[in-house]
């Protein structure tokens, strides 16, 4: 496995209509590294969001859909996403707030 550090785990939130909805139950969704594990994505959100504490964390494999333009096939990208559940006195994630 590569050395991942914590700023490298998670790449960009996602934000969809269910993830937003989800905001309210202090959910909070994120694309992450392929590679990084349940307990790196808890340290990194706690290092890099001051105030924050996990309580779990979900993660799921993201296939790439099958895409067609013309006579030629391919597929997307793959990844990995997570979504992080705080605690409830924890603080909220401030990049999610002005949405």
């Amino acid at each position: 496995m590569a050395n991942v550090q914590y700023y490298d785990v998670i790449q960009k939130p996602v934000i969809t209509e269910k993830s937003m909805a989800a905001m309210a139950e202090k959910k909070y969704t994120f694309l992450v590294h392929p590679e990084a594990n349940k307990t790196m994505i808890k340290e990194a959100v706690e290092k890099m969001f001051e105030g924050t504490k996990v309580a779990k964390v979900n993660t799921m494999k993201v296939l790439g859909k099958n895409k067609r333009r013309g006579m030629v096939t391919g597929r997307t990208a793959e990844g990995k996403k997570a979504i992080v559940t705080l605690t409830e006195d924890s603080k909220d994630i401030e990049i999610f707030s002005g949405l």
